[in-house]
Order: C-alpha cells, then sequence, then structure tokens
C-alpha cells in the first residue's frame, strides 16, 4: 500500500484500531486465485511474536481447507468518508479544492492458520460474544442458548487465525489540508453522525495540519523577498 509520510500511522494508533475492530476482509490467495470473507475477527497481541486475529468461517467454506500459495491478508476499515468541497473554507478563500475520499486502514498481512478444534472455537466463540454483548442493556451469553443447539452450530464452523507477519497502515485523513478545514470537516461528519470520522480529524488531523501550517510559515519567513540577496 502506497503510505506518504504524511499519512503513516504511529504502533499506537495501529493497536487502537486493531483493538476496537469488528468486522474486516480476510483475503487468501490459493492455486487458482484470490478468496476474500467478511468476518467478524478478535485482536490478541499476545499470541505469536507481532499478535494474532481470530475468528471463524462456515465449515463448507472451503477458504479454510485449500492450501494458500502467499501470506493472507486481512482488510481493516476503521473510517471512511466522502469530502465534499462545498464543507471547506478553502473552497471560498480560493476555490482551488476538489471532492476527494478520506479513510483509516489496516493492512494485517500474517499465516492464516485454521483450527478444526471444538475447544478452540468454543473459546474463540465465547471471547467474541462478550466483546460485542459487552455495555448492552441486556447482554447475551453463549451460555443462554440450549447447550445441543451451541454444539451444533460449533460443528459447523472451524476456528482461523492469521498470525501476524507485518503491517501496513495509512490515515488519510485530510492532514495536508488547513487546520480551518480539517475542523469545518470534523465538524461536518459529527452533523452526518459519523463520531469515528470526527473524533480523528480532532484528535489526530488537526495538530497535524497545524504543525504543517506552523513549518510552511516558517519556510515562507526563510524565502529570500524578491530582489534580495541569495
Amino acid at each position: 500500500m502506497y503510505v506518504p509520510a504524511h499519512f503513516a500511522m504511529t504502533a499506537a494508533q495501529v493497536d487502537d484500531v486493531l483493538h476496537r475492530m469488528g468486522a474486516a476482509d480476510l483475503v487468501t490467495a490459493h492455486a487458482d486465485g484470490l478468496v476474500a470473507t467478511p468476518l467478524p475477527l478478535l485482536y490478541d497481541p499476545t499470541v505469536g511474536d507481532r499478535g494474532a486475529l481470530l475468528g471463524h468461517v462456515a465449515r463448507n467454506n472451503t477458504q479454510w481447507s485449500t492450501p494458500t500459495v502467499a501470506d493472507s491478508l486481512v482488510l481493516v476499515r476503521d473510517t471512511d468518508h466522502y469530502v465534499s468541497p462545498s464543507w471547506l473554507p478553502s473552497t471560498q478563500d480560493h476555490g482551488r479544492v476538489v471532492p476527494t475520499w478520506d479513510y483509516v486502514t489496516v493492512h494485517v498481512h500474517g499465516q492464516l492458520i485454521a483450527h478444526d478444534d471444538r475447544e478452540w472455537t468454543e473459546t474463540l466463540v465465547r471471547r467474541l460474544t462478550a466483546r460485542h454483548e459487552a455495555g448492552l442493556a441486556r447482554p447475551w451469553s453463549v451460555d443462554d442458548a440450549p447447550a445441543e443447539h451451541v454444539a451444533a452450530m460449533l460443528r459447523a464452523i472451524v476456528g482461523i487465525e492469521l498470525r501476524i507477519t507485518r503491517i501496513e497502515a495509512k490515515a488519510k485523513m485530510a492532514q495536508n489540508k488547513t487546520p480551518t478545514d480539517v475542523t469545518a470537516l470534523a465538524d461536518a461528519l459529527a452533523a452526518q453522525a459519523d463520531p469515528t470520522g470526527a473524533r480523528w480529524l480532532r484528535e489526530v488531523s488537526v495538530p497535524a495540519a497545524t504543525r504543517r501550517a506552523e513549518l510552511l510559515a516558517e519556510v515562507a519567513t526563510r524565502r529570500p523577498r524578491r530582489g534580495q540577496p541569495r
């Protein structure tokens, strides 16, 4: 993935996205081509050298049983949104603005391991359930379902683990715009009920845009004026 320096993410930002992730796309390469499946996944940083993403697929989904020919990939999207020039003050100031699409994405590469093991898969299902039920007014538990039904459902799935080998991450979140434009964009996203995007802009992009504006201003003061000796 192409990642300009001003869109690069810190290790702490990547860790935060992976801990908050919901569903993501598992992409695997096989002798007959690529296969992709959207899955809810759980990040466990204690597994292996760099952590792992844990989930499960339907037993009938041969993605887990067909040998892979390269590292597998999980595409994690934290937020994305259209950016209209009409939201930005720069449009009125000088008009040199075009539409774009902003996003935060983490590409997780690794070795895919299948766990055709009821105990492993049940533990993972309980962890996933507990995580997504947390905070609900009436959280549901696996134990609320009849034991025979749980057993049947577990027979129908296979656990998977992506043992992480490397991570590429990019937050293209208007860091290269003016602080005024970034603030206006954050307000627009908040009005559209996109709290994740608005939070990224206010907590990450506004400080980055401010540092960029200050640097550009400093560079401009150092340039010799026309007619002055160089």
